[in-house]
């Protein structure tokens, strides 16, 4: 076994080598590309600056006159110092855990001594005295704390047990001065004279230790844009191969099933929902397989869509597979599906893990032989063991992502099926480049007639429960919405069995019922299809209600630790009411000190559209993480923040339009260094095989 590089650079060695690896660091150059998740201004007042890439932090430089250690209990000691700099005094203290063994300020005292000259690094003990500063770092005065730790801004890293900010600053300056001046460039010099963009070069230093905010900041938008174009590379170059085979099977509009399934709707469908459905069948129709995503707000209209394409795929003799991210949300289109196809010769079954034996077996057997039109199901559906003899179309139900690995198994299915992807929440166009930069869009941008918009209301529990009552005594149907199943004991948050018995006493006389994610499904079922049909007054669920529960009966709704779900769960929980021509409304009971709490209330009782909502909910989420895409696993984004990089991600997709326009290959000279990057990051994982 090879010897990672990484532990001959100065100061690391074979045990820190180990620590590193385990960030997936192995030699200098992977240490360079592991970007600080902050920074922090370390130079004095007067000097440090002020912005949203920078860390709050209070840093002192002055002569120490005097060092004493208090004991402030059995287990823990203080080691207190008076500085000065000559204008100002502050009081350092320094905290550890008391021992009878040894001294544990032994070094520090070497160190902190009266007449040394030192920095210090922490916050203010206490808002009401700034000058009391417990210590996080401290350094000797003189140039080697000043190259890498402080008197600059500084890169503050994500770290792992074992290391320490200190040693990664360190090994960052190591590296940079072992790599000097070669830093390979990947951008073309008309992207970069054109965007306005650093070099390399500039960039890779100035990430880690930038002179000046000015620079940090030019050193992320090049290193970010870097990262969006390469990411928009892969999706185009996945989007052409998607569109350069062609299906083996046709399709054309015989009506035997679509006529009969729109008559008995009962309603007429929207502007909107024509035009999408023209735009899947067009797709259905041509000899290219389909790739596209629908999105609409919630109570839009998505399902009866899907089920019109699956109907066509169904009248030309191909199968069609429905795929829910949960088993509870399978059941329930499951129960929708039943409603909507009464009465129509489609053969479809359920498929997930709680049907086994001979069940199973059959419904195997039946969608192998083409015995089965439709088989709804989970993600799971996508497993080996599930095979169609004439498969035609997949729809997921996009609850959450979906990734091009997935996409690209569902297509294994079998001969170039067509795919269309869901979102249960719009989303805004930046993510959509981002998440879904291989499938056309298609958006519901109207509501079925007669949808009156929900009222939302941010309320105490007691009279929350009062209009909850009201509604309840009109003949209405309630959800209580909780965060947990179970109470944890420690969060003091509700939880939906516990407070089930309560909720008996504040709507005694009415019928109850509970629905979380650990019952049986012949229980969910049974709960579902009794809410379903008015049986039950009051619901009190979790968060698995979110998607898919369709009773126009349904008009209030109450979420109690409101405080706890993110803003787009919130506007799917409200989704569940205003389902029919009665007014409805969505009841807020939240903690508003909590972090975020008072803008995500606001902005649900402020706005019903779902893709205000979900604009404002990236915004919320930003800092460098939106909506978790860097757990994704399929997207390299490490800097590029799509809460704010949205303009940076168009003109990304801009270039890489003439890129790919000029040269659909990358086999100029000028984009060699591209590819290989391109390659590097996404080839094995996207399977980009015309570049390889």
């Amino acid at each position: 076994m090879s010897l990672p590089k990484i532990q001959f650079l100065k100061g690391v060695g074979p045990k820190r080598a180990e620590l590193l690896a385990g960030l997936e660091i192995f030699s200098p150059a992977g240490l360079l590309a592991y970007y600080p998740r902050a920074w922090q201004d370390r130079r004095l007042p007067g000097e440090a600056e002020k912005g949203p890439l920078l860390e709050e932090i209070r840093v002192f430089r002055g002569k120490v006159l005097s060092a004493r250690e208090v004991r402030t209990s059995k287990a823990l000691v203080i080691f207190k110092a008076a500085l000065s700099n000559g204008k100002y005094e502050v009081e350092a203290s320094w905290f550890k855990r008391f021992s009878w063994r040894y001294d544990v300020f032994a070094s520090l005292k070497k160190e902190v001594r009266e007449g040394a000259e030192i920095w210090i690094v922490g916050r203010p003990e206490d808002a009401l005295f700034p000058s009391r500063i417990r210590v996080e770092e401290h350094y000797p005065a003189g140039p080697a704390a000043e190259a890498a730790h402080v008197n600059r801004i500084i890169p503050v890293y994500p770290l792992t047990e074992g290391l320490t900010g200190r040693f990664m600053r360190e090994a960052a300056l190591s590296a940079l001065a072992e790599r000097g001046g070669e830093t390979p460039e990947y951008l073309p010099d008309g992207i970069r004279a054109r965007r306005a963009l650093a070099s390399a070069a500039q960039a890779g230093r100035a990430i880690h230790f930038p002179r000046s905010l000015f620079e940090l900041e030019a050193a992320r938008r090049r290193l970010a844009y870097e990262e969006l174009l390469l990411m928009a590379l892969a999706w185009g170059i996945k989007r052409r191969q998607l569109r350069a085979v062609e299906k083996e099977h046709r399709y054309e509009i015989k009506r035997r099933l679509l006529t009969p399934f729109r008559e008995g709707l009962g309603f007429e469908f929207t502007p909107s929902q024509k035009k999408v459905i023209k735009e899947i069948f067009d797709d259905m129709l041509s000899p290219r397989p389909m790739a596209r995503l629908l999105q609409g707000d919630v109570g839009s209209g998505k399902t009866v869509v899907a089920l019109s394409a699956l109907l066509l795929a169904a009248e030309n003799g191909r199968q069609g597979l429905f795929m829910a991210p949960t088993e509870i949300l399978a059941e329930q289109h499951a129960l929708t599906f039943e409603r909507l196809l009464k009465g129509l010769p489609v053969r479809w079954a359920l498929l997930t893990s709680s049907v086994k034996g001979p069940a199973r077996k059959k419904i195997l057997d039946d969608a192998a032989e083409g015995r089965l039109d439709i088989l709804i199901g989970t993600h799971a559906l996508i497993e080996e063991s599930v095979k169609l003899k004439t498969p035609g179309l997949v729809v997921v139900d996009e609850q959450h992502r979906f990734g091009v690995r997935q996409r690209a198994a569902l297509r294994a299915k079998g001969d170039r099926t067509d795919a269309l992807i869901m979102t249960a929440t719009p989303i805004p166009r930046t993510l959509a480049l981002a998440l879904y930069g291989d499938l056309d869009v298609s958006t519901l941008t109207d509501m079925p007639p007669g949808r009156k918009p929900v009222r939302t209301e941010s309320l105490g529990e007691e009279k929350a429960f009062r209009e909850a009552r009201l509604a309840a005594s009109a003949g209405r149907q309630v959800y209580v919405v909780y965060p947990l199943i179970e109470e944890s004991g420690t969060t003091g948050l509700k939880a939906v069995t516990l407070e089930f018995e309560r909720l008996r006493e504040v709507f005694r006389g009415y019928t109850l019922a509970a629905l979380h994610g650990r019952m049986k499904p012949e229980e969910k079922r049974k709960v579902m299809e009794e809410f379903a049909a008015g049986r039950t007054r009051v619901l009190a669920a979790t968060q698995v209600i979110e998607v898919g529960i369709d009773v126009p009966n349904a008009t209030v709704m109450v979420v109690n630790n409101a405080e706890r779900f993110g803003l787009s769960s919130l506007h799917q929980l409200r989704g569940r009411v205003g389902r029919g021509a009665h007014e409805s409304r969505c009841l807020l009971v939240a903690d508003l000190r909590a972090q975020g709490a008072r803008e995500r209330v606001q902005a649900m009782c402020s706005t019903t559209d779902g893709f205000i909502i979900s604009e404002k909910d990236l915004a919320l989420r930003g800092g460098g993480d939106p909506l978790g895409l860097r757990q994704h696993g399929e997207l390299d984004l490490r800097l590029a923040d799509l809460s704010r990089d949205s303009t940076l991600l168009r003109q990304a997709v801009e270039d890489r339009d003439a890129v790919l326009g000029k040269d659909p290959q990358l086999r100029l000279p000028e984009h060699a260094p591209l590819k290989n990057r391109l390659l590097a990051l996404y080839g094995a994982r996207w399977d980009l095989i015309e570049l390889s």
